[in-house]
């Protein structure tokens, strides 16, 4: 598998970003100070800045320091989720610092939305250009600007925003375009608010350094509940935040990234949206924050998920669907931008997943894995019980067939060895909790079919040529989501049947501790092109490693990866072998995959040191 051809056409490589948020959605900021991808008010809301997906028709919000030789560097302010990008040159050294203020109530869903921008002068004297060029519902709805007292407002059809901190002379042609010179110790502050009220005050310099206090109050009030104290504490930290801005807070829904149709590969297709809540990665978020202190949010999810369960939309999809929008509905119409060019071309432009309804039968075991852990916290009552046993009984009568499997291709349904994995799973765990709490359940039915499906994937998806358990039935072709096998406890992880799966999935797919979750080569999944490494797979590689007994290799493996997250600790959902990394960015599944592999690695480590 090559590297991908570089050919970018001028936009910034999708790890030039840092992320803010407040909790409800998010920006990114490149190093040049561009806020180039922004929905409000809340994360699948259509885009105001989208210039990530389009440079002309998407929209940004610039701020960024004039002169020769300028240097660029951006760091977050010390354990928080407040974003400094610095400019030095000769003639002087500036910052802009953003962040977005977090509600006093942040559960309470609002279409107020502020991202304060804060331009400082640390030495000498620097001139910033600022240019505020929004472009409402994608791009589709013009606008006109006008001047009031403390700013500029935007007006679009049902939409508004107010800039504050800019003079009126700064419009042109409906936009802000200015250039502002500071010296030595000014501070100017210039807010973008969605949506204001009309009573809205002016966001100046005294309440912009108030609402930075207040900011990074509450993020590093935040961070002391959490528990984790090992070798990697600064990397887990900010994979924590990561996985905290990106959970909603009104619903506790987690969406899978905050950005849409960034490519897999470079001028491809396989460019896809990821605002939504997938079943699988949020369950998997559970451990994660239960493993750091996290309660709190882990139970947001759970009762989350407990309403899906009890709704039970789904339909070709079983009783759940695989994903769902943030507020629980279902409405995920994938759609194309087609006046949108494409990160570096990479056509077409999706917005909404055509894969909502895919059958995906993984799902039931994540999400009944998900429910187990959050019995223990607030035991299931009797109305949920009871749509449980339902969504058991439908899995007890369709688990045994084709499904799309857990990488959505679009290639036809095979009988995927992972989903037989977590169907099993999701059998051994309702039957777990139906016997602690002695629940009324068809337990002979419930065994019958987990022994059922342990067989299956011992005897059809073993292959003994390949000395492997494969992607499915009759192939020699493996899959990195099996590492999850020893995981979920269906084979102990030094039986010597996982041991030479991992040593096949080590040969067939990871190359410098990257890993590709399967090779599109051999098992043809239905789309064009090739993809990166999967860095999710590759972190669950280190849990495997780690499992198995080889730590070196572990925290080789691990540390490695450590080099591929970007300024400022942050992963994208793949990784080429030139380092570049692809697609939605930032990924929550690659964050909470690292925080578990860090936290049980490190847990080996201090094991192995007291036996010594």
């Amino acid at each position: 598998m090559a590297a991908q051809a570089r050919d970018d056409g001028g936009f910034p490589d999708i790890d030039q970003h840092g992320m803010i948020g407040d909790l409800q959605t998010v920006a990114l900021v490149s190093t040049e100070g561009t806020i180039d991808w922004f929905c409000a008010p809340r994360f699948d809301s259509p885009s105001i800045f989208a210039s990530l997906l389009d440079r002309e028709k998407g929209g940004y919000f610039r701020i960024h320091a004039l002169g020769e030789g300028m240097r660029v560097k951006q760091m977050y302010f010390p354990q928080t989720a407040i974003l400094i990008t610095r400019f030095m040159s000769d003639d002087g050294v500036g910052e802009v610092i953003d962040f977005m203020p977090v509600a006093d109530e942040p559960t309470v869903a609002t279409t107020n939305r502020t991202i304060v921008r804060g331009i400082r002068v640390v030495r000498g004297e620097l001139s910033f250009r600022v240019q505020c060029r929004p472009r409402f519902d994608y791009g589709r709805r013009p606008h006109t600007a006008s001047a009031f007292e403390t700013g500029v407002r935007f007006d679009a059809e049902g939409m508004s925003a107010e800039l504050h901190g800019i003079s009126a002379d700064a419009i042109v042609d409906g936009d802000v375009d200015t250039t502002l010179t500071f010296s030595d110790g000014k501070l100017h502050i210039i807010a973008f608010e969605t949506e204001p009220d009309a009573d809205a005050r002016k966001i100046g310099r005294g309440r912009g350094q108030r609402l930075f206090r207040e900011t990074a109050a509450f993020w590093r009030e935040w961070l002391s509940r959490g528990t984790y104290t090992g070798r990697w504490r600064e990397s887990v930290e900010r994979s924590a935040m990561v996985l905290k801005l990106l959970q909603y807070a009104p619903s506790g829904a987690l969406v899978a990234a905050p950005t849409a149709a960034l490519p897999e590969q470079l001028g491809g297709v396989r460019n896809w949206d990821y605002r939504y809540t997938w079943v699988r990665d949020a369950s998997f978020s559970v451990y994660a924050l239960l493993s750091l202190g996290y309660a709190e949010e882990a139970l947001s999810f759970m009762l989350w998920l407990s309403d899906r369960v009890a709704e039970q939309a789904g339909d070709e999809s079983g009783p759940l669907k695989i994903m769902y929008r943030i507020d629980g509905s279902s409405d995920l119409v994938e759609l194309d931008l087609d006046h949108f060019e494409g990160y570096a071309g990479s056509r077409p432009v999706h917005v909404g997943n055509g894969a909502a309804d895919q059958l995906q039968l993984d799902i039931y075991g994540e999400a009944m894995q998900s429910l187990a852990v959050g019995d223990k916290l607030r035991p299931i009552g009797n109305p949920g019980w009871t749509k449980l046993r339902g969504i058991m009984e439908w899995l007890a009568d369709n688990w045994d067939q084709p499904d799309e499997g857990v990488w959505e291709t679009r290639g036809g349904r095979k009988d995927f060895t992972y989903g037989r994995i977590m169907c099993w799973v999701a059998f051994d765990r309702a039957i777990r909790i139906a016997r602690d709490r002695g629940l009324p359940a068809p337990l002979d039915r419930w065994e019958a079919e987990r022994d059922a499906i342990y067989e299956q994937v011992f005897t059809k998806c073993w292959n003994p040529e390949r000395k492997a358990f494969t992607q499915y039935p009759g192939t020699d072709v493996v899959d990195a989501i099996t590492l999850l096998m020893p995981r979920v406890g269906m084979i102990a992880p030094r039986d010597p049947m996982w041991l030479s799966t991992l040593d096949a999935i080590t040969e067939e797919l990871v190359t410098d501790s990257l890993v590709y979750r399967y090779n599109p080569a051999a098992s043809p999944d239905g789309l064009p092109g090739e993809e990166g490494t999967f860095s999710l797979c590759s972190f669950f590689y280190v849990m495997a490693l780690t499992d198995a007994g080889k730590l070196e290799e572990a925290q080789y493996a691990f540390e490695k990866m450590l080099t591929y997250g970007n300024h400022v600790g942050l992963y994208a959902e793949e990784i080429d072998p030139s380092g570049l990394q692809l697609g939605n960015f930032p990924q929550a599944f690659t964050h909470l995959a690292l925080i578990q592999a860090a936290s049980e690695l490190d847990a080996a480590l201090e094991a192995r040191a007291a036996r010594r």
